[in-house]
């Protein structure tokens, strides 16, 4: 009967052993289960952070570009403004200088035609024309150097042509009229006589 009890005992104890085992394992499974998930919602959580990141990091990016293309639009916007300025400045007087320039004409007639240059008259003049020159050129008004240059029509007004010994072709040998300009603006052209 001992052996009996015993033999029972010991399958009572197996059985224990086994559900122990199977509670070890289904533990074991409900843990590793929930270990998996838990991988899982890191993943995904660490993926849509990085998402989240990439998003916001594009967006700044995308700011950062906007604001430096305003940047460059400013900047060229009070450049041009002031371009308009500057060139207004400098041909808002474009009208009383073309009308003064034959004044000065005439003082420089009158100073050639001047035989004694003593004489209180040709000082005067010359005072008042180099007093004239002098406030043109404040203002931007630029003689057009025409004499043994190169021709350019740009500048030059060809009304004569001769050939001269010594001199090259397409040379400016005379000049009958002076030139002038406001900045880069052609405001009379000189009158010349070229070599040919």
């Amino acid at each position: 009967m001992d052996n009996k009890k015993q033999q029972q005992d010991e399958e009572v104890l197996d059985k224990d052993d086994l559900v122990d085992t199977e509670s070890q394992d289904s533990s074991t499974d409900n843990d590793a289960a929930q270990s998996e998930e838990t991988v899982e919602g890191e993943n995904v959580t660490d993926i849509n952070s990085k998402l989240d990141e990439k998003k916001l990091q594009d967006e700044l990016d995308e700011l950062d570009d906007k604001y430096q293309r305003l940047q460059a639009e400013y900047a060229n916007y009070r450049r041009r403004t002031q371009q308009e300025k500057d060139s207004l400045a400098l041909f808002a007087n474009e009208k009383i200088m073309t009308e003064l320039i034959p004044v000065v004409d005439s003082m420089e007639r009158a100073l050639e035609a001047c035989e004694d240059k003593e004489d209180s008259m040709y000082k005067g003049i010359d005072l008042v024309h180099k007093q004239l020159i002098d406030t043109l050129s404040k203002l931007g008004l630029e003689h057009i150097e025409a004499l043994e240059q190169e021709f350019d029509p740009n500048y030059h007004l060809a009304v004569m042509q001769e050939s001269v010994e010594g001199v090259e072709p397409n040379k400016v040998v005379m000049e009958l009229q002076k030139g002038y300009k406001l900045g880069n603006k052609v405001i009379r052209a000189s009158m010349v006589k070229v070599s040919c």
